[in-house]
C-alpha cells in the first residue's frame, strides 16, 4: 500500500488526540447518526434483505475460491471488447503503469473518478512526481484535495469537515487549481455545490485522459461498473478519449446475474438509496468520435497484498467488502476517533482488518489496528456481505501477538514467527501451561484469593496500558472450584 500515512502514530495515540477535538467529534456524530438512520429505513423496506445478504456472501466466496479462473476470463473478455489489461503486483508497479500510459498520450493532466484503489497506491502523488496533475472530481474528494487533507471515510471522505470549513477551503484554494470560488461565497449547500460544479466543468471539457476504479467487474462480458450519486464519474467515464481503470482483483463478479444482488444491497447500505442516481457500465471502447465512451481503454488489475490475504482462511472474508461504509457509521470507536486515526485510506472496522492484511503487521500502525475495536459486533450486523469483522479482529490480534503474517506451508496456513511482543507471547505461554496443569491452576487460584487484599489496583509494566482505563476485577474469597466442591457440585448444597 501507499506510504501516504507512514510516520503517523499508532491508533491509540492518534485516537487519544482525536477524541479531544470537539469540532471533529460533533461533525462525526451528526453525520454518522444521520446516515445510520437513513440506512436502517432503506433496508427495512426490503423484505428479503437477509436472503440478499446471504446471496452476496456466497457469490463473493465462490468468486474468491475460483479467482484465478475468473480473472483469466475477465482478461479475455476485456481484450475481446477492445481494451488492454495490465497486471500490477504492487503499488509501485501499478503507479509505473499508469504514469507510462498517461505519458504516451502526451497529456500532463487527468480527471479522476473517486477511487479507493488509487488512494491505496498513492497514485496522485506518484503522478505528480512524474509531472502529471490529477484532479479529483468527486465533491468530497475535491474538498480533501483542495484542503491538502486526507480522506477520513470510505463513502464521505470529507465527513470530518463542516460547511464553514468547506467554504473557507473553496475561497482560499480553488483559484490555485483552476476557476476560483465565486465572490461572496456562503456556506449554504447549494452555493458550495454550484462553486464546485463551475470549478470542475472546465476540467471535464478539457480533459483527454480519465482515471477510475470500479465497484464491480463482470468476468463473462468484460464490463466494468461504477455507481455514484453526483454524475462526476459519468463525465470522467464518457468524455475523455483515454480511460485508465485501476481495480483490485477482488472486485470481480462471474456473471451479469450476480450484479443484480449488489445493485440492491450496495445503494441501501452506503447512501441509503433504493438505487444509485448514476450507475455507469462500459465494455471495451468505441470507434466513433461522436459516441460516448473512451476510444482507448486500459484496465490495471491490482494485487498489492490481496493474494496474501486470500491465503488466510479466516482473514480472506475481508475481500468480500464492497466498500459501502455501513460498518463505519455504526462503529462507536470510529464515531469518536475519526478516520485519520486509523492511518490508512481504509478507516473504521473494515480498515482495521483490511489494512493489516494488505500491508502486514510489521509497522506500529498496522499492529495496533486489530485492537481499534470494542468487539461489539455492530459492524457484522450491518455488513451487506456478512463479513464477521469481530472474528477477523480477534484472529489478527493473534497474529500480532504471535508476530507474523500468514504463510502457506503445504496445504496449511500458519503464522510466521516474528520479532517483538515478547512479553505478550510469554504471558500467553504461561497461561497455556497453567490451563494444561490443573493442580498448578488450582493452587494459583487459592493463593490469589487468600492474598487478594494485597493486590494492586493497577498492573505494573506492560499491563499498565490495560489497567490505565479499566478497574481490575475483584477476586472472590474462594475459587469457584472450592465453592463447587463445598456445595456438593450444586446438588443438595447451599441454596
Amino acid at each position: 500500500m501507499s506510504g501516504t500515512y507512514l510516520g503517523m502514530p499508532a491508533f491509540p495515540e492518534a485516537a487519544h488526540e482525536a477524541v479531544g477535538n470537539q469540532t471533529l467529534r460533533g461533525n462525526l456524530r451528526h453525520a454518522t447518526h444521520t446516515i445510520r438512520a437513513k440506512r436502517a429505513k432503506a433496508v427495512a423496506e426490503v423484505s428479503d434483505w437477509a436472503l440478499l445478504r446471504e446471496a452476496g456472501k456466497r457469490i463473493k466466496d465462490h468468486t474468491l475460491r475460483h479467482l484465478d479462473r475468473y480473472l483469466v476470463q475477465l482478461e479475455e473478455s476485456v481484450t475481446a471488447a477492445g481494451g488492454t489489461v495490465h497486471w500490477a503486483a504492487d503499488a509501485d508497479e501499478a503507479n509505473r503503469i499508469v504514469a507510462r500510459l498517461v505519458k504516451e498520450t502526451g497529456e500532463s493532466e487527468v480527471v479522476k473518478v473517486k477511487s479507493m484503489a488509487t488512494q491505496e497506491i498513492g497514485l496522485n502523488e506518484a503522478l505528480e512526481a512524474e509531472g502529471i496533475r490529477a484532479y479529483e472530481t468527486d465533491l468530497a474528494e475535491l474538498i480533501v484535495q483542495l484542503g491538502k487533507d486526507r480522506p477520513s471515510h470510505i463513502l464521505v471522505p470529507a465527513i470530518h469537515r463542516n460547511r464553514g470549513e468547506i467554504r473557507d477551503i473553496f475561497r482560499e484554494e480553488m483559484g490555485e487549481w483552476g476557476r476560483p470560488a465565486p465572490e461572496g461565497l456562503t456556506d449554504t449547500p447549494a452555493e458550495l455545490a454550484e462553486a464546485a460544479r463551475l470549478h470542475l466543468r472546465e476540467k471535464f471539457l478539457r480533459a483527454k485522459v480519465g482515471i477510475s476504479g470500479a465497484n464491480f467487474m463482470i468476468a463473462e462480458t468484460g464490463t466494468l461498473v461504477v455507481v455514484e450519486s453526483e454524475g462526476n464519474g459519468r463525465m470522467c467515464l464518457t468524455l475523455p478519449q483515454t480511460l485508465i481503470s485501476v481495480v483490485g482483483i477482488e472486485k470481480i463478479l462471474p456473471t451479469w446475474r450476480d450484479l443484480e444482488v449488489f445493485l440492491q444491497t450496495l445503494p441501501r447500505s452506503s447512501t441509503a438509496e433504493r438505487m444509485n442516481p448514476y450507475t455507469s457500465m462500459w465494455t471495451g471502447t468505441t470507434d466513433s468520435e461522436t459516441a460516448d465512451g473512451p476510444r482507448t481503454f486500459h484496465l490495471v488489475l491490482l494485487d498489492n497484498g490481496r493474494t496474501d490475504t486470500l491465503a488466510d482462511e479466516v482473514g480472506r472474508q475481508a475481500l468480500r467488502c464492497i466498500r459501502c461504509s455501513a460498518c463505519l457509521n455504526v462503529c462507536p470507536v470510529y464515531e469518536r476517533a475519526g478516520g485519520h486515526a486509523y492511518g490508512s485510506v481504509y478507516p473504521g472496522p473494515i480498515g482495521a482488518i483490511l489494512s493489516p492484511q494488505l500491508r502486514g503487521t510489521a509497522s506500529e500502525i498496522d499492529a495496533s489496528l486489530p485492537y481499534a475495536s470494542s468487539l461489539c459486533g455492530a459492524c457484522y450486523e450491518v455488513c451487506p456481505v456478512a463479513i464477521d469483522i469481530p472474528e477477523v479482529l480477534v484472529h489478527l490480534r493473534e497474529r500480532v501477538v504471535e508476530g507474523g503474517p500468514a504463510v502457506r506451508q503445504g496445504n496449511k496456513v500458519v503464522l510466521k514467527p516474528a520479532k517483538g511482543h515478547a512479553a505478550e507471547r510469554a504471558a500467553m505461554r504461561a497461561a497455556r501451561w497453567a490451563f494444561t496443569h490443573p493442580g498448578a491452576l488450582r493452587g494459583g487460584q487459592r493463593l490469589a484469593s487468600r492474598t487478594r487484599r494485597l493486590h494492586p489496583r493497577t498492573l505494573p509494566g506492560p499491563g499498565r496500558a490495560w489497567s490505565g482505563s479499566r478497574d481490575l476485577p475483584a477476586l472472590p474469597a474462594e475459587p469457584f472450584r472450592d465453592w463447587w466442591q463445598r456445595t456438593g457440585g450444586g446438588k443438595g448444597g447451599a441454596k
